[in-house]
């Protein structure tokens, strides 16, 4: 017997511009644009993994069901009978566990626009593929890496074991599964392994979702989900900006617009405060200004080919803009970009010329450079709050630099003024005899009066307008809503103002912007940069902060 007991209602906000977009053959799809008008798109040869993946996880289903009047229906039904034609045996791209939950959810919370006209023979097919992919769930879940994939693919068998008739018995192993990864998977502190917020956040959504599946088909899942979500929820919050998007750090993105605050309202948790660092992320707040600094090093080897080369960067936003930024994950435009966007000068925080402070695993002969871990990284990252009148501080540092050069990076921030003020110094130093020697043997062929050259950044958002004032000596940020920031520094570096990218994965291409670009250079045993971001207002003099 076939059909379904359950229909869950479509839980994703599709785009009626994506769908005719789709509809005149036009595949915007792993941050990838493919003309092919006119032909299946499994008739396109995919110019990455990525555009594949996306292409056979099915979620331009969402697009194509947000078109009017069912305008899109015929062309999805079309879709999805060739693929099942095409693949529906399980043989061919898109058989992994976590696309094929993935694709499985769509379908199931689809079903009742994909089936609508459709004859009983195109039904039966469409049950059988979905009874195929729940027994292929069953089977390869487990193979599926910890993490994000496997949460995917114990959602798309969670659905189909709700929904499917004759699929009932597959239920309560599936649970008990789905909590051994959230009691394994979930830190005590609500993150994950690889510290991606973006990541965490599609957990927490997953999670919600099967929250609610049990919730509206009478049944109850292992008391480890509430607790996952429970957990997870006042860690988002921490990572979350003033403008509501998330920090952009380890791959992860901004996160489309009202995703995590539907996920929070979903998950039912009433708001708290972490104390402390959230998932390793340590976060400032002062009116409607946000800083959240990178505050824990990086994963490091195998697992950490989506990890980046950033400890201690910070973003910063007023309000509902971002100002201060990192480059992001550049992952959707390509090889090059991926690795760029892992890079510490990628970050707003300190790079060490020609030198990552997290650096990559030699190549491997099967391992692409741009998907290759990081083998070496810090490994020491402290954290102290600061207690000063009328803010937040804090003061940090990260070793990454200590093996290599005998150097530690220490940065002071502070929050001050109601949020108008944020004030910065970056230093790096050789702390003890050990560090001076091998400094010391590092740059033996270095004039003493030259130096280690050094460069304290800070990317600006695409829509920051900056310009520089006082002959050079500060340089005037201004927002979109004419909201001014002035960026002035101690006069212990050069100040330049030079290009930048900034990674949007709902873009074409990479964005161009800007980034500060403080210079300098160690002599001796360690040197400073001192600098402050500030309204005009709330201008001070340059701060001298003692590390």
């Amino acid at each position: 017997m076939q059909g379904f007991l359950w229909q869950p209602e479509p839980r994703f906000p599709g785009s009626a511009v994506r769908g005719r977009q789709l509809m005149a053959g036009n595949f915007r799809l792993g941050g990838t644009l493919v003309e092919a008008e006119g032909l299946s798109p499994w008739d396109i040869t995919p110019p990455n993994d990525d555009f594949e993946a996306a292409l056979h996880g099915f979620a331009w289903l969402d697009d194509l069901a947000a078109l009017p009047n069912g305008e899109g229906r015929a062309t999805a039904q079309l879709w999805l009978a060739q693929w099942v034609a095409r693949y529906g045996k399980g043989m061919g791209p898109g058989w992994s566990a976590d696309l094929t939950g993935r694709r499985q959810i769509r379908w199931i919370t689809h079903a009742l626009f994909l089936i609508n006209g459709q004859r009983p023979p195109e039904t039966r097919l469409f049950h059988h593929a979905l009874s195929r992919q729940t027994n292929f769930l069953v089977k390869r879940w487990r193979r599926a890496t910890p993490g994000l994939p496997r949460f995917e693919a114990l959602t798309g068998l969670i659905y189909a074991t709700c929904a499917l008739i004759g699929m009932e018995a597959r239920l309560d192993p599936a649970l008990k599964g789905l909590a051994q990864e959230c009691a394994t998977q979930i830190d005590a502190q609500g993150g994950i392994v690889t510290r991606n917020p973006e990541e965490l956040l599609e957990v927490f959504v997953l999670l919600t979702w099967i929250a609610q599946i049990m919730a509206e088909t009478g049944k109850q899942a292992d008391p480890a989900v509430d607790t996952a979500i429970l957990r997870i929820a006042p860690t988002l919050r921490a990572l979350r900006h003033a403008d509501g998007s998330l920090v952009r750090a380890h791959g992860g993105g901004r996160s489309a617009p009202g995703r995590l605050i539907g996920a929070l309202v979903q998950s039912g948790v009433r708001p708290s405060r972490i104390k402390g660092l959230a998932m390793g992320y340590a976060r400032m707040a002062s009116g409607r200004v946000t800083v959240i600094t990178d505050a824990a090093p990086p994963m490091i080897g195998p697992g950490s080919t989506n990890a980046h080369a950033g400890t201690l960067s910070f973003e910063m936003a007023s309000a509902n803009h971002p100002l201060i930024v990192n480059a992001g994950s550049g992952a959707a435009f390509g090889p090059a970009w991926r690795r760029a966007g892992r890079a510490t000068v990628s970050h707003s925080t300190v790079s060490l010329e020609g030198y990552s402070s997290s650096r990559f695993a030699q190549k491997g002969a099967d391992v692409p450079p741009e998907r290759q871990g990081f083998d070496e990284g810090p490994s020491d990252v402290s954290v102290q709050v600061s207690e000063i009148t009328g803010g937040e501080g804090l003061i940090l540092s990260h070793d990454g630099w200590r093996r290599t050069h005998g150097l530690v990076h220490l940065r002071s921030l502070t929050l001050e003024d109601n949020g108008n003020l944020l004030r910065g110094e970056d230093g790096l130093a050789a702390l003890d005899g050990n560090d001076r020697d091998r400094f010391t043997r590092v740059n033996r062929n270095l004039p003493s009066d030259v130096g280690l050259r050094f460069a304290a950044r800070f990317h600006l958002h695409p829509d920051v307008v900056v310009e520089v004032d006082m002959g050079g000596a500060a340089i005037s940020l201004t927002l979109p809503t004419e909201e001014v920031w002035v960026f002035r520094h101690g006069g212990e570096a050069t100040l330049e103002v030079m290009p930048s990218v900034y990674f949007d994965a709902t873009r074409l291409k990479p964005r161009a912007t800007k980034q500060i670009v403080l210079t300098s250079r160690v002599r001796g045993y360690g040197a400073a940069v001192s600098w402050s971001i500030a309204r005009p207002s709330a201008l001070l003099p340059a701060p001298d902060l003692s590390l």
